[in-house]
């Protein structure tokens, strides 16, 4: 069906997606900003390519949009148990990261996880711990992690490395 979209938002809709399109969960987030963007007039390949996503991605997430709401958009927590053990971790983790960049070590995957032995008492391998502090937007040097340009590999964000890579 080409034209245009017949997603339609109220103000208060508005307003909810605006919130969410600030939400520190860059799914929801972008979600949320595709569905503003729809309703401002961009096209489903517009869309597709500034997120990067399919253009049938677009179009599934304007119809759960336009059936559920602004609901729809947010990510649900999977069933099961709760993560207990790398919310423990991810605590840890912030609390030593959190010194300033001059005072601390530099801080690789395998001596994060040992302190983390050490503080806490619990075990986490450096591979779930890469998993956990990349889903949090973080790193183990502490940086906050984002998406090169061109790439889908998380890296550092320096504008030098970023130019270069890209």
């Amino acid at each position: 069906m080409a034209g245009k979209s017949p997603v339609v938002a109220d103000d208060d809709q508005r307003r909810a997606l605006a919130g969410l399109a600030r939400s520190r969960d860059r799914s929801d987030a972008d979600r949320a900003r595709a569905i503003l963007l729809t309703l401002s007039g961009w096209t489903s390949p517009d869309i597709a390519q500034a997120f990067r996503v399919r253009e049938d991605t677009v179009r599934l997430w304007r119809g759960a949009f336009m059936q559920d709401g602004v609901e729809a958009l947010r990510t649900r927590v999977p069933p099961g148990p709760a993560p207990v053990k790398a919310e423990r971790a991810l605590e840890v983790a912030e609390e030593v990261l959190a010194a300033p960049v001059a005072d601390r070590p530099n801080w690789t995957l395998p001596r994060l996880a040992e302190e983390i032995e050490r503080r806490a008492g619990l075990r986490i391998s450096r591979s779930r711990l890469s998993v956990v502090l990349r889903q949090r937007g973080r790193s183990a040097g502490g940086a906050l992690v984002t998406r090169c340009e061109v790439g889908r590999t998380p890296m550092r964000w320096t504008a030098p490395a970023c130019v270069e890579g890209c």
